[in-house]
């Protein structure tokens, strides 16, 4: 194990805070504290500050990664005598829950959409391709809920599959976090995107399957932190959510509304050590080294220390 940890540490460079800001050279900064206001999730604060420093050197890095995957998809045209097609680029963002994947997955599409050729980006989650809740009881998946086996692969391969081979239309079912289910009979249509972020628990999973999501991926981030903040933002966030959305009737967590605040993180600490933590340590931290770019946060939500794969 220990030959492992050295050969994955081998495998990227590692930049402190302001080695990486510094990355970001001339690179403008295009939101505003109004956008972030918006883009942000209910317990993560972002500071422009933060985007500056640490999404603005990442969004200079995609933008020259994309500007090469065309060069490159030109020249293999070029090579079969056919006539040039810019299949979408693919980034995925895979962490844990409670970890910020949403917020970050949201200020980079914002970021990307922003750049100088004003790029049709596109963000889809993973929690589409979920099995509904009925397959899940069936199956007595529920307190599995997403782990490797609650997700419907096939679907989930075949939807980048055909995003990948320039289809017009690809759906995606749609997920709804008040009914904490699919939504029947809605889905989430894109329409040939210049880049498309993937954003999920899973994403960068192996399996069974032969086809691997990660095989359409050109890029993958990893957010990573300790395993005792990501349990103090999952808490936090339950606290929250439980004044708010769980305060509809139509909510699947309505039912904990009214737990006084110790009942509440007793509940949620228990939903976090035996379903979040499990599932973080036996399939989604194994993940963290093939990904591209490992960004790893402080306490506070800020991003600290960078790894960046050499090859």
């Amino acid at each position: 194990m220990d030959d492992l940890k050295t050969e994955g540490t081998a495998a990227y460079l590692s930049f402190n805070r302001s080695e990486w800001a510094a990355l970001r050279a001339n690179t403008p900064m295009t939101l505003s504290a109004r956008d972030l206001a918006i883009l942000r999730s209910v317990n993560e604060e972002v500071s422009q500050e933060e985007v500056v420093e640490a999404y603005l050197p990442l969004s200079r890095l995609l933008n020259l990664h994309v500007a090469a995957a065309r060069n490159l998809a030109s020249v293999k045209d070029a090579f079969l005598g056919r006539p040039a097609v810019r299949p979408p680029y693919v980034i995925a963002v895979a962490g844990s829950v409670a970890v910020g994947k949403s917020t970050f997955a949201r200020i980079l599409r914002s970021l990307i959409a922003r750049w100088p050729d004003r790029p049709k980006v596109e963000l889809i989650t993973t929690d589409g391709f979920l099995f509904p809740n009925a397959v899940l009881h069936e199956r007595g998946l529920m307190t599995r809920k997403g782990f490797p086996e609650s997700y419907d692969m096939r679907r989930m391969i075949r939807f980048l599959a055909d995003i990948k081979g320039g289809e017009p239309e690809v759906a995606a079912p749609l997920y709804s976090h008040e009914a904490y289910d699919i939504v029947p009979g809605e889905s989430q249509v894109i329409r040939q995107p210049d880049v498309l972020i993937f954003e999920g628990l899973n994403v960068l999973q192996s399996g069974a399957h032969p086809i691997l999501a990660s095989d359409f991926f050109d890029f993958s981030v990893y957010l990573d932190a300790a395993e005792d903040d990501i349990e103090a933002w999952f808490l936090e966030r339950f606290l929250l959510l439980q004044k708010t959305a769980f305060r509809d009737e139509k909510a699947f967590f309505n039912r904990y509304k009214d737990l006084n605040q110790d009942e509440a993180i007793e509940f949620a600490r228990n939903v976090w050590r035996s379903i979040n933590l499990p599932n973080l340590r036996e399939n989604i931290v194994p993940t963290r080294e093939r990904a591209s770019v490992v960004l790893t946060k402080r306490p506070d939500h800020t991003l600290g220390e960078v790894r960046l794969r050499r090859m």
